[in-house]
């Protein structure tokens, strides 16, 4: 790592004071929350932060425009996850992950909404369980979930998706409150569950929370880093009102997650074999017990060629495990600036998300927080050490939300790379009682304005981001072809959102270029590998991921807006492996690339033409 300035020693010794006294606050061993003594560190995180003052609207026309088109696309089913009313424990109010992937190698996005349920079996209606969408390809999907044997039910929580034993075709793995599940892709539409065969099964009940496919080790082979929540069992919890921290501006509610038990976290080695061996405690993860664990991200954040996993943690320091290099990881969070708020308290961590804001080829790093508190944005210097840069980046000014799923995405294809969060409550019907905090909030996009800073779109980019929702996860993808990015929305007790966008013509063009990249020597899933496009005198970095945003999994074809540039020039990392070249790529294409071999298809998609 670079030599550490006095600024950067400064923002250490804050944090390692602010991460001592948080961990003093809620230790590893702490008695659950039904202990009346623990009401002083109940509930999420919140920082009581007062929103910036806005600045004079920039007057620069957003040509994305997004509208919901889940019910006619077939999307109809409800995501059940709590009561509808009020959420009495803390489970009721976490939600799932949605994925965009192409379980079927036909070269158009289909749809993964996982599910919940409810604490009266009674009323949880029949039919509750994940939900596979087919793409028809004609901007519709058919629910394929009985035929493909993904039918179960029960708390779903985060998916990752990725070809874990190499044979072409995408896995899904989900985590669950009660036992996680590997389900094998078999090629032929259908999945199969290999939880026990794969070595995945554990004893007692978990909490699982984010995960993410990784080759730490770079050998081929994907392996599985699996976050927990939190150590939770309903009958030494009380409900609202039986502890008096259980409560919101004095407004009762459900108990946690703070002064409950942080859980472990968990890695497994793949063997290459089709199974799994858990090598948490050889691998260092053990460091991580002492959190909240949510979201997970994989990817090479200090740019030294291995990837690193990143854990947004709710209310407790994130964490960064660094990977050593030798198989061994070390929670770098804190040294980094990303462990917890640039004075030293701890934050209500729910999603993250990568990405090159700045053009610079680096990766930066965006996490979702509690109302009150800003969406942070973390730049990267090129070591993996970050700056905060909310503020001057204009972000602070939305503080009323609870931020959730999120995602860098360049979603008006003009070459800069915006910012998308969904919104929610934890808490439905508290706005009964305190109004100003409303269950159901509207989306949020930042818009990239290329100088360093975003602007909040408060409304102009379509009916689609107005609307409100409860939401949760969200992930992004061109599920129709078209050459812009998509949002799906995991909504509480409703049907997911499409979100369609619809790019306006004006009198300068929106190019555009995806990559997808198929490993050999790398996994072929190609996940932990990079590639940066070059176009008019910027450079922008993306990596493909197996789990980002909100326990949620993006479309694996890597998308880079181009505004007027008609060719891009690309340059591929392939994870352990060589960097490859082009020059001068056409825009407005999907380019396929096979480690070694190239180019192997260059496709212009039908619904992108003319």
């Amino acid at each position: 790592m670079r030599p550490i300035s006095r600024r950067h020693l400064l923002r250490r010794t804050v944090a390692v004071s602010g991460s001592l006294l948080a961990q003093a606050a809620f230790p590893q061993d702490s008695p659950p929350s039904n202990n009346s003594g623990m009401g002083p560190v109940q509930g999420s995180a919140s920082r009581g932060v007062r929103a910036q003052a806005r600045g004079k609207p920039s007057g620069i026309p957003f040509l994305a425009q997004f509208t919901d088109v889940a019910a006619q696309a077939g999307l109809t089913h409800p995501v059940i996850y709590g009561g509808t009313e009020r959420a009495d424990y803390i489970l009721e109010a976490t939600g799932c992950g949605v994925a965009f992937f192409d379980y079927d190698n036909d070269g158009w996005l289909d749809i993964l909404v996982l599910n919940g349920s409810r604490l009266d079996p009674a009323t949880v209606p029949a039919n509750t369980t994940n939900r596979l969408y087919r793409n028809n390809r004609d901007g519709t999907f058919t629910d394929v979930t009985e035929k493909a044997g993904l039918v179960k039910t029960g708390w779903a929580a985060g998916v990752t998706i990725g070809d874990y034993n190499n044979d072409g075709f995408e896995d899904i793995f989900i985590t669950y409150y009660g036992q996680n599940v590997l389900y094998r892709n078999n090629g032929d539409g259908t999945f199969t569950d290999v939880t026990k065969a794969a070595g995945l099964l554990h004893d007692g009940i978990r909490w699982g929370s984010g995960c993410t496919f990784v080759d730490y080790d770079r050998d081929g082979h994907l392996d599985l880093f699996v976050g927990n929540y939190v150590d939770f069992e309903v009958a030494k919890v009380g409900k609202p009102g039986a502890n008096r921290g259980c409560t919101y501006q004095t407004y009762p509610v459900f108990c946690g997650p703070r002064g409950l038990t942080t859980p472990r976290q968990y890695m497994y080695h793949n063997n290459g074999d089709g199974t799994f061996r858990e090598t948490t405690e050889a691998f260092g993860i053990l460091e991580g017990r002492n959190g909240f664990g949510m979201s997970a991200l994989a990817a090479d954040l200090d740019n030294d060629g291995w990837p690193d996993v990143f854990v947004a943690c709710d209310s407790t320091p994130s964490f960064f495990f660094h990977n050593r290099h030798d198989g061994t990881f070390h929670d770098d969070a804190l040294e980094r600036g990303i462990a917890l708020a640039e004075n030293g308290q701890v934050q209500a961590g729910m999603g993250v998300a990568i990405g090159d804001f700045n053009l610079d080829g680096n990766l930066d790093l965006v996490k979702t927080h509690f109302a009150e508190d800003t969406t942070e944005l973390y730049l990267n210097d090129g070591t993996g050490n970050f700056e905060l840069a909310t503020l001057r980046a204009g972000l602070g000014v939305e503080t009323r939300y609870v931020g959730w799923g999120t995602g860098i995405v360049d979603l008006d294809n003009d070459g800069w790379p915006d910012l998308f969060v969904v919104t929610g409550s934890p808490y439905p019907g508290i706005e009964k009682k305190l109004p100003a905090m409303e269950d159901k909030t509207p989306r949020v996009i930042f818009r990239n304005l290329g100088n360093g800073k975003f602007e909040e779109l408060l409304d102009g980019a379509g009916a689609g981001i107005s609307a409100r929702h409860s939401s949760r996860g969200c992930a992004f993808g061109d599920f129709d072809n078209d050459g812009d990015m998509d949002v799906l929305i995991m909504n509480m007790n409703e049907p997911p959102s499409l979100l369609r966008n619809d790019i306006q013509k004006s009198d300068k063009p929106r190019h555009w270029v995806k990559v997808k990249l198929i490993g050999t020597k790398a996994n072929r899933s190609a996940i932990g590998c990079r590639v940066t496009a070059s176009y008019a005198g910027k450079k922008q970095a993306q990596e493909v991921t197996a789990q980002s945003s909100y326990f949620s999994v993006n479309d694996s074809r890597l998308h880079f807006g181009l505004g007027e540039e008609t060719t891009v020039d690309l340059t591929v990392q392939w994870l352990g492996g060589k960097s490859e070249e082009y020059r001068k790529v056409e825009a407005d294409r999907l380019i396929v690339i096979r480690e070694g071999e190239g180019i192997i298809r260059s496709e212009v998609f039908p619904a992108a033409r003319g």
